[in-house]
């Protein structure tokens, strides 16, 4: 099936994340915290003990720092945001790809940060760049879907394996223009059958993390958080000046691990600077300053990357065994 609709728990689930937000919150982290342990430490020993550090497992390159939403649990929704307004050189883009290409890159690559990606109207050319260039990357968009309709989705298909539309909404319903979508992917599966079309409900007023203290609806308290994060590990944030950010928490734009104007992509993800963070991340949160009251956990992409690398290592090591015997 081209498009599916997944809606976190149903009924219940929206209830809960609309009544009981801070609650839902909690205990989905506190859940997420304790399942998802033992994988991410399990990982990071691998990711550092390597010969050679591994290539992060997605590619997170926002081309424009605006959004056009009003999600409560964001910096970036467009009565929250602060940032100057940017958007990427295109000379800076292109090379950001071929350097991924010359890399051999064959992770997760998005076109997308803290931001709404069809405000940049170059986006469908620099989707069209980058599947030409990185046949062998795992190409997602993800949309609020505000601007989206019939036309713009049959124009991004091509160039992605995925699109996720983020249906931001107080009634559990599809947005008109999504619905209209929805019903024409449905009508004409043939046309869509190379894409997987996702589209997630979600409540426009959810609490999700604190986001390192910069989330509206939710701030850091005072809590250390000593739990490890997979983001250092995982993840290069690709900002539009063309600096390297910590992770998508850092919507003020306050940390540098390298300016792509003057140093290679290849360069900055294995630079000193990067690696301390991890030695220290590795330990625990509260090691780093910038995350130490941080909650945020990712259960979906990044889990599934780092356990299908998990799985793939301890197949390689069996074979390995066996024609040692």
């Amino acid at each position: 099936m081209p498009i599916r609709i997944h809606n976190f728990a149903g009924r219940l689930g929206w209830n809960a994340r609309k009544y009981l937000p801070h609650l839902a919150s909690e205990s989905y982290l506190k859940l997420q915290f304790i399942t998802r342990g033992k994988s991410q430490k399990k990982y990071i020993d691998y990711f550092m003990n390597s010969e050679e550090i591994p290539q992060p497992n997605v590619v997170n390159l926002e081309t424009i720092n605006r959004c056009n939403s009003t999600c409560e649990f964001c910096t970036a929704n467009k009565n929250a945001e602060k940032r100057p307004y940017m958007r990427m050189e295109e000379d800076l883009y292109y090379s950001i790809i071929d350097q991924l290409r010359d890399w051999d890159y064959r992770g997760h690559l998005t076109l997308y940060g803290n931001n709404e990606p069809w405000l940049d109207t170059r986006i469908v050319e620099f989707h069209k760049y980058a599947r030409e260039q990185l046949p062998n990357a795992f190409i997602f968009m993800s949309t609020n879907g505000l601007l989206l309709d019939i036309e713009k989705t049959k124009q991004i298909v091509p160039y992605v394996n995925q699109l996720i539309i983020n249906n931001y909404c107080l009634d559990m319903k599809l947005h008109d223009n999504v619905k209209e979508v929805y019903d024409y992917v449905k009508a004409h599966p043939d046309e869509f059958k190379d894409v997987d079309i996702l589209i997630q409900m979600r409540y426009l007023k959810e609490v999700l993390t604190n986001r390192a203290g910069s989330a509206p609806n939710k701030q850091a308290t005072e809590k250390v958080v000593k739990e490890t994060c997979l983001m250092p590990f995982t993840d290069m944030w690709i900002m539009p000046n063309g600096k390297l950010g910590i992770c998508c928490c850092d919507n003020f734009e306050v940390t540098d691990f390298g300016d792509l104007h003057e140093m290679s992509l290849k360069d900055a993800w294995n630079s000193p600077k990067y690696q301390e963070l991890r030695t220290k991340i590795k330990d625990g949160r509260q090691n780093y300053p910038f995350c130490k009251h941080c909650d945020f956990i990712d259960a979906g992409l990044r889990m599934d990357a780092v356990n299908d690398i998990l799985k793939n290592n301890e197949m390689h090591g069996a074979r390995q065994s066996m024609f040692r015997k």
